[in-house]
């Protein structure tokens, strides 16, 4: 029996800074939540293993300092990207309305794919579970009216505290990934360059 055919798939994790993009991938891949908030520096990413039909797939997550302009970091940190999360807090309106810029910063700063308007994106509307969802002022049709007029984007409605749907969310980001071309082409990946690269930085790829 042929063994599974392996594929890296890099996914960069960007949103405004406290809308818990750490916290969400800390969930998935360690099954831990935090209370203390603490800013990403830089950037640094974390791997988690699943398989999918006949693909062993390892999801490469890159974390970003959402309190700066991305860019700082450099497009080569974005290029070979499979695909796109984007994050806001469903509590806080300027989380949701700084979507649309983090879209296009990150098609400009992907060094321009080939096919923007196709390229990979999942949002994740995270902190439902805050009071009750009493506090929320993003509703879940008006974030689906926004990502199905951008292409119909994939939408998930998470929380990372109470590990609400982020495996699923995640699920759908490795299977988005995997039909991007750009992941097909990148078996065996050497995800040591990356490590290499950004131990020479310090852990951090800014």
């Amino acid at each position: 029996m042929a063994a599974p055919r392996r594929t890296l798939l890099k996914v960069i994790v960007l949103g405004d800074s406290g809308v818990g993009k750490t916290s969400l991938m800390n969930q998935y891949v360690y099954k831990k939540f935090s209370q203390q908030y603490k800013a990403t520096i830089g950037a640094d990413f974390v791997t988690k293993e699943l398989q999918i039909d006949d693909k062993l797939v390892t999801l490469q997550l890159w974390d970003t300092a959402g309190q700066e302009r991305f860019q700082s970091l450099g497009s080569a940190f974005y290029r070979g990207a499979d695909c796109c999360v984007l994050v806001y807090d469903v509590n806080v309106l300027k989380s949701f309305e700084s979507l649309q810029s983090w879209h296009e910063e990150f098609l400009k700063q992907q060094a321009d794919p080939a096919e923007p308007e196709v390229f990979p994106f999942v949002v994740l509307g995270n902190k439902v579970d805050v009071d009750g969802g009493n506090s929320r002022v993003v509703s879940e049709r008006r974030a689906r009216e926004w990502c199905a007029s951008r292409g119909d984007i994939p939408y998930f409605e998470t929380s990372a505290k109470e590990d609400f749907n982020v495996d699923a969310a995640f699920l759908c980001v490795a299977r988005v990934g995997l039909s991007n071309e750009h992941g097909q082409e990148n078996y065996f990946r050497a995800i040591s360059e990356v490590v290499s690269e950004t131990e020479q930085k310090g852990g951090c790829a800014c």
